[in-house]
């Protein structure tokens, strides 16, 4: 699956399909990760609350990856690469 993100309130609703895909409950998929079930349903319903780890750490449980690029047709300055 692909699914370009714009905004953070986006994010929510694509992990829970993904886990749901994954045949996870919100419990098992907490167990996994070693959080409890209420922060997992709080990270799908406000994902604005994630850490860049914590993102991580789920994705990569729901056997997801993230791949951040440019968009189609825009033009990056240069200099935005030397971060």
């Amino acid at each position: 699956m692909k699914q370009i993100l714009s905004i953070s309130q986006q994010m929510g609703p694509m992990l829970q399909a993904a886990r749901k895909s994954a045949g996870l409950s919100q419990a098992e998929l907490a167990r996994r990760l070693g959080i409890s079930q209420s922060r997992l349903s709080a990270m799908e319903l406000c994902p604005g609350s994630i850490s860049l780890d914590q993102l991580l750490k789920l994705l990569s449980a729901l056997n997801f990856e993230l791949l951040v690029q440019t968009k189609e047709g825009s033009k990056v300055d240069s200099s935005a690469s030397e971060w």
